[in-house]
């Protein structure tokens, strides 16, 4: 990827987080950056307002025409049909995945990754964080923006890469960390892999390829005589689990406060700065892969205390007597759950209404019954139209196949051109939006609606 005579880097479906954090890497590094895609974010608005061109119709003439100085990144999203995609295959460009990519990047660098179907995007963002507030620093590339730093790219001199290894497409095979962690094995993009045992073999191929420590979520199916690495098991609270939480204390402002379990002894009082359950649960794994490592305990627990999320992780928008707004980027049964159970916890006793957009026809088509049942667990569902990203439609797959298996005591569709006037009206206590598709332009209208609410 460092050839002297590469020049210009190109990107098709530059506006991706794992895309534009490579982009980024690459304009730091002194190159020529552009790229094309479908429709302006505001991710795309802040590259472009640091120098990187992006242009948003389907137009080969905008790639560089030095076919021998120029490297093309594409992602498995962009459809094979875009003709950007098809001019460069066809005319002898440089084409790589963005998987290889980050592969060739992190190479000669000692790679701390997280990989799992959910979970992977706060951890590995509050590896980087305990790595850069303990004085050592890291490069990270993140599946999410950190809301310490308002980035999904940190740059370091020191050679330590914390990267989030994505399943998606096997992507994940082309990293060789030397301590992963592995928060997941749910079934997710059967579209690709079919079923669960080839999700699950995706998983133990990437465990294979780790050199020193695996950090697995106690109970996962991956087994210490098939493994080079040494494993250690990390849970939210299981004591038989080499490191998990004990003596947990929650604050009325939902953040928690626990004491870490783990072979070397115990880490007290550490106070999660990011909000829920679940957070503790990350900051176990995160807190695993860094000790692992050798980070200071005690830089550890002040870390996590200063760690305040990835942005559409239990994002915290709206907090104020009365009322509650929350996002979160949760978009595979496994992850709703997880995100309205935190919410339970934190807001006992309070009515919860959540408002989802499923994403991708496939994905709905396989977990129907699973979304219905994590759903069920609000006290009223507003449901969208399915977010189709990538996909055509499939026939009779619409968010129906959902609403009809949902049992919490009020459920409903609304269009989401219909979403604002209907919020305007409902009398809300704590509101949740979920998903992974274009939910996120309603963040902030729905804050400047709630925070105007006496």
């Amino acid at each position: 990827m460092k050839e002297s005579k590469l020049q210009h880097v190109y990107f098709i479906g530059i506006g991706g987080i794992g895309m534009s954090a490579i982009a980024r890497w690459y304009k730091f590094k002194g190159y020529d950056v552009g790229g094309y895609d479908r429709t302006p974010s505001e991710l795309t608005g802040q590259l472009e307002s640091e120098g990187i061109a992006v242009h948003y119709d389907d137009d080969p003439s905008r790639i560089p025409a030095d076919i021998e100085s120029t490297l093309v990144i594409y992602t498995p999203a962009i459809p094979e049909s875009l003709h950007e995609l098809q001019f460069v295959k066809e005319n002898g460009y440089k084409v790589v995945k963005r998987s290889m990519a980050l592969g060739e990047i992190t190479r000669d660098q000692i790679c701390l990754a997280v990989a799992g179907t959910h979970g992977k995007t706060t951890t590995s963002t509050l590896v980087a964080h305990i790595l850069t507030e303990s004085g050592e620093g890291c490069s990270a590339f993140l599946g999410g923006i950190s809301k310490n730093y308002g980035t999904n790219l940190l740059m370091s001199s020191n050679p330590i890469v914390v990267a989030e290894a994505d399943e998606f497409d096997r992507s994940f095979l082309q990293l060789h960390p030397a301590i992963a962690a592995i928060t997941a094995m749910d079934a997710d993009h059967l579209d690709i892999y079919g079923d669960l045992a080839h999700v699950q073999e995706a998983f133990r191929q990437f465990a294979s390829q780790v050199h020193e420590t695996i950090i697995l979520k106690y109970g996962l199916p991956i087994k210490q005589e098939e493994m080079s690495a040494r494993i250690f098991t990390y849970h939210f609270d299981n004591p038989d689990a080499d490191f998990h939480s004990t003596n947990l204390r929650l604050s009325p402002d939902g953040h928690y406060t626990f004491d870490l379990v783990y072979p070397g002894g115990t880490l007290s009082d550490i106070r999660t700065g990011a909000l829920g359950w679940v957070n503790v649960e990350n900051s176990v794994a995160a807190a695993a892969i860094c000790l692992c490592h050798g980070v200071d305990g005690q830089k550890v627990r002040h870390a996590i205390g200063t760690f305040r999320g990835a942005r559409r992780r239990l994002d915290e928008h709206v907090n104020k007597p009365g009322l509650v707004y929350i996002d979160d980027y949760a978009h595979h049964p496994a992850e709703l759950e997880s995100a309205i159970s935190s919410l339970r916890g934190i807001f006992p006793g309070r009515k919860i209404t959540g408002v989802f957009q499923p994403h991708l026809y496939t994905r709905t088509r396989d977990f129907a019954p699973e979304f219905a049942r994590a759903l069920s667990g609000l006290d009223k569902v507003i449901l969208l139209d399915i977010y189709p990203a990538r996909e055509e439609p499939i026939p009779g797959v619409n968010s129906e196949l959902i609403l009809k298996d949902i049992t919490a005591p009020e459920k409903m569709l609304v269009h989401k051109d219909g979403l604002m006037a209907l919020l305007e009206k409902e009398p809300l206590d704590v509101l949740g939006t979920f998903g992974a598709g274009d939910i996120d332009r309603f963040i902030g209208p729905i804050t400047e609606m709630l925070e105007a609410r006496q």
